[in-house]
């Protein structure tokens, strides 16, 4: 099999299939953490196992006979998985652009192959059985890492498909338990990674959400019904009436290097939403009740192991804390509206849907997680689930106001987290990222996000009698994570506790 087209076509059909996995499944869609991609996992597994061999049988060997038609009837089993595939992914989620051009570009490429190799298995198969041994040089090593990385893929993808069956994500209902059917709230970021879990939560208890978005397309995608979509804050008439408002948008932290382009944007694109969120409320005919603003841990800097309470000062001037400073001074504003306003600070918010979980999956899955630099750094972390509960909270409890910290009660080491979140996955963790070279190509990021860290502790939320529903780092990975010895759904902890009273949320 000595066709320069063929084999050109072989190398760009394992091309755009590495590309269509990594960046599609993996990266963007990451499938392998979607409850309601199991169907599609199998589908993926068991054809990245036909793919393994057939790059190993066209790459070393010359099948005759009976191996012939074995490998003529498993290229036409593979174009009856891949039209199922095709259904099922029709079925089950909205495929990107690009990976539905892929997906025409494989399949197109697929057949041209075919074309090509069918006439020649088909001459084989009319000789006699057996299989010589060929060799294409790099061609054929090229099939073979191929091979193996559609073993590698395929068995994961296998073995993630019965994890989500595992999986049993909290209700949303519950976590907005104690909130007024019918209570009008004003959400931004709420397509983000907490913002569409928080609107969920509330629609389901009946609230009228409100949504600032930027793309009503991707937002009726993402977010349940009935939710109104406004693209302007002018579009928010005077004489309505708003009981509370959440901002929880702005250009993420965490997102890219640190260039000084990268901070202006991080704090004009806070800073200025917070200044037309003020601006809405003075000219609205009553004010709302709360303004909860989005802020970080951030805010107290990067320090060792001892505790910081919302009593606490910065223990340095880092672009963490200058970036957090700011956004929390613009909506200290609402104040003279007679507004309650809330400073949420946010630690690291855990579930495979998304942030800095979603970030480490995919190495430590695949057992190549590892700790930052001496890895005793402090994560103050909390679950996605208790902060769309605790921001609740928030909400319905009048005596909450100024800072307070949204994370859990117990902080741990990078180390401890890293443990915790190996075992989780049932895998060895053995590396450990040094932090000189992360210095090196992050700078001031690294020093502060990666090698830097807080104990931070929620002593308001405590103190105003919030209950926390995970609280151990181990156990909340394993329930998020389906391990196999994890915890089924929790029953998160409901009442009002003792500082909410009646207002026009509750």
């Amino acid at each position: 099999m000595d066709s320069p087209l063929l084999w050109s076509l072989i190398a760009l059909q394992i091309a755009f299939g590495a590309f269509d996995t990594l960046f599609h499944h993996e990266l963007t869609e990451r499938l392998a953490w979607r409850a309601s991609q199991k169907d599609e996992l199998r589908l993926h597994g068991v054809r990245n196992l036909f793919y393994a061999a057939i790059f190993l049988v066209l790459g070393w060997t010359e099948p005759k006979g009976a191996f012939a038609v074995l490998l003529l009837i498993v290229l036409a089993v593979e174009i009856v998985i891949t039209l199922l595939d095709f259904v099922e992914e029709d079925r089950s989620r909205r495929l990107p652009p690009s990976e539905r051009v892929l997906h025409t570009l494989l399949a197109l490429n697929y057949g041209a192959i075919l074309a090509l190799l069918a006439p020649r298995l088909f001459a084989w198969a009319g000789q006699a059985t057996g299989a010589s041994i060929v060799d294409h040089g790099a061609l054929s090593w090229l099939c073979v890492a191929a091979a193996l990385g559609t073993i590698l893929f395929g068995l994961r993808d296998l073995s993630a498909a019965r994890r989500l069956a595992r999986l049993e994500p909290r209700r949303p209902g519950p976590l907005a338990a104690g909130l007024k059917a019918g209570a009008r709230v004003l959400v931004t970021g709420a397509t983000g990674f907490i913002g569409s879990r928080l609107v969920e939560a509330m629609v389901a208890q009946g609230v009228h959400v409100t949504a600032l978005v930027r793309d009503p397309k991707r937002a009726m995608d993402k977010l349940p019904a009935p939710v109104r979509l406004v693209t302007d804050l002018s579009a928010i008439r005077n004489d309505e009436t708003i009981d509370a408002v959440i901002h929880l948008a702005g250009e993420p932290l965490a997102d890219g290097l640190w260039t000084e382009k990268k901070k202006r944007r991080v704090v004009e694109s806070r800073c200025a939403l917070t200044q037309d969120l003020i601006a809405l409320m003075a000219r609205l005919g009553e004010a709302p009740e709360v303004f909860i603003a989005a802020s970080a841990v951030g805010w107290y800097g990067v320090s060792g192991d001892e505790p910081l309470t919302e009593r606490d000062s910065p223990s340095d001037a880092g672009f963490s804390h200058e970036s957090c400073a700011a956004v929390e001074e613009a909506a200290r504003g609402a104040e003279i509206l007679g507004v309650r306003v809330v400073r949420l600070r946010i630690g690291l918010v855990l579930d495979p849907a998304g942030g800095l979980l979603a970030r480490m999956l995919l190495p430590f899955e695949f057992g190549m997680g590892a700790p930052f630099g001496h890895g005793r750094q402090m994560m103050s972390w909390i679950s996605r689930d208790d902060l769309v509960r605790l921001i609740v909270y928030v909400l319905r409890s009048p005596a909450l106001a100024g800072p307070v910290n949204a994370v859990a009660p117990h902080a741990v080491s990078n180390n401890d987290f890293s443990r915790s979140l190996a075992a989780a996955l049932g895998r060895p963790m053995v590396f450990r990222i040094p932090a000189a070279p992360l210095r090196f190509l992050l700078g001031a990021f690294a020093d502060e996000l990666l090698l830097g860290g807080q104990n931070v502790k929620p002593a308001k939320a405590l103190a105003a009698g919030f209950m926390f529903a995970d609280v151990d780092v181990g156990t909340a990975l394993a329930r998020m994570l389906g391990a196999r010895n994890g915890l089924t759904e929790a029953k998160a902890p409901g009442g009002l506790g003792r500082e909410a009273r009646a207002t026009g949320l509750v």
